[in-house]
């Protein structure tokens, strides 16, 4: 279970849904700087994500939807509001149970790999595991192992696979300690058009048979047309959200956003 924390005092949450909420903001606001530095990050964002969804954020450069997934998963505080896992108000945490919560509850999948050279495949997949002194579910991380395709690559090392296998082990190490909520930070920025076909797949498969949770930074229409909805951010405010989306759909909205910034540089799907 999750350490529920002392009733708030703040703002209320989003408005419930019949499925349970993973993660969310409530008027968050996040300052970079102060006087002729200051910059506004997010400006009062406030969204939920659901248990057992796949949802994209988007936006321009700069619009602060990274900011956004360090402030739902942890790693950066709020200036002002709050942010949530489940029923846990981050803000209320000290460093202790902020690192635990973290550690028992969310996983973690950025563009670069972060896999450590001199372990094996297995030992990277289980190494948070490890390094938190709990053992693995064996049927939980056989499933995981499986859906990753990397059964037969388990006693390799990580310079011995390709950009692919490499994230999907990245990938394979997240879900294995069956977390809450698995944020994803531009999981296909260093990969080919196959591979990067075959992890949005892989996040995609672990949302509809294994019952994750997965929130995804992306700048590519393709990734985000994978999601269940996409939420769009613009100079640190949600401006849209598309449930259902196909990359043509996206591709749509992020040149409308870009039109008013004067910017232009999507291209089409492939």
């Amino acid at each position: 279970m999750i350490e529920s924390p002392p009733p708030p005092g703040g703002p209320s949450a989003p408005v419930a849904t019949s499925t349970p909420v993973a993660a969310a903001a409530v008027e968050l606001t996040k300052v970079h700087g102060a006087g002729g530095a200051r910059v506004v990050a997010l400006e009062r964002v406030s969204v939920a994500f659901r248990e057992g969804e796949f949802a994209a954020i988007m936006g321009p450069s700069g619009s602060g939807k990274s900011t956004l997934l360090q402030c739902l998963a942890g790693l950066e505080s709020c200036t002002s509001g709050s942010t949530r896992i489940g029923e846990t108000d981050l803000t209320r945490l000290n460093d202790r149970r902020l690192t635990r919560l973290r550690r028992d509850h969310v996983g973690f999948i950025f563009q670069a790999f972060h896999l450590i050279p001199t372990l094996t495949v297995l030992e990277n997949i289980t190494l948070p595991l490890v390094l938190a002194g709990l053992t693995p579910d064996r049927q939980w991380l056989h499933t995981v192992i499986d859906a990753a395709g990397l059964g037969r690559r388990l006693d390799h090392r990580p310079a011995q696979l390709s950009g692919g296998q490499q994230q999907r082990a990245a990938c394979a190490r997240a879900l294995a300690g069956r977390p809450r909520i698995v944020f994803v930070d531009e999981p296909t920025g260093n990969l080919d058009s196959r591979s990067a076909a075959e992890i949005l797949s892989l996040l995609r498969h672990c949302v509809r048979e294994l019952g994750q949770t997965v929130v995804m930074v992306t700048h590519d229409p393709v990734a985000a047309g994978h999601a269940d909805r996409v939420v769009f951010l613009a100079d640190g405010r949600i401006v849209d959200e598309l449930a259902g989306p196909t990359p043509d759909q996206v591709l749509r909205r992020m040149r409308t956003f870009d039109a008013n910034l004067g910017i232009s540089h999507w291209s089409e799907p492939a």
